[in-house]
């Protein structure tokens, strides 16, 4: 399955401070499996919980923000992905200005997940099925005519290469079965 944002509208966020594009979405028995989704995050304010579910959370531009309450600090910084328990009650404070988030959100009873970000060279996906999601530059699956640019994605099988350009960065999830 193929994604683009230019194809998926924003969706604003009922406390105003934001809005989400959803890029893919896995259900079972009318329940959320999983699901990615890029977050423009504009203002300071309350983050929105999932209870039962866990997320990984990496801002991919802007400087990032500090997500908290009484008894958790959480810091979000640029490329560096965030597992946290995502039925907990935070605030988001932004660092300094706007930023964009990838979000995973999932159901980490029927799933395990990991998110990175990779750079050039060839990239074997392992295990489980993939969301690639290209940042900058561009990515092209191997026996695949049309490469991936920026705001282009994907949900992909394991077993594949993936090559990545020079001076490119995407943002690789890959999704296992428990």
């Amino acid at each position: 399955m193929r994604f683009s944002l230019a194809d998926i509208a924003s969706q604003p966020w009922k406390n105003g401070g934001g809005s989400t594009r959803e890029l893919a979405l896995q259900q079972e028995a009318g329940k959320m499996t999983w699901r990615v989704s890029l977050a423009q995050i504009d203002h300071d304010g309350a983050f929105s919980a999932f209870p039962g579910l866990a997320r990984i959370h990496c801002i991919v531009s802007g400087a990032g923000l500090r997500l908290f309450n009484a008894d958790t600090h959480l810091e979000a910084r640029p490329l560096q992905p965030l597992h946290f328990d995502g039925g907990l009650l935070l605030d988001a404070r932004l660092n300094d200005g706007p930023c964009q988030a990838f979000n995973l959100i999932y159901d980490p009873a029927r799933i395990s997940a990991d998110m990175q970000i990779l750079g050039a060279g060839e990239h074997m996906l392992g295990a489980g099925d993939y969301v690639i999601f290209v940042l900058s530059g561009q990515a092209k699956l191997e026996g695949e005519d049309d490469p991936f640019a920026a705001g282009e994605g994907c949900l992909v099988g394991a077993g594949q290469t993936l090559g990545i350009s020079v001076g490119s960065q995407v943002v690789s999830l890959a999704l296992k079965s428990q």
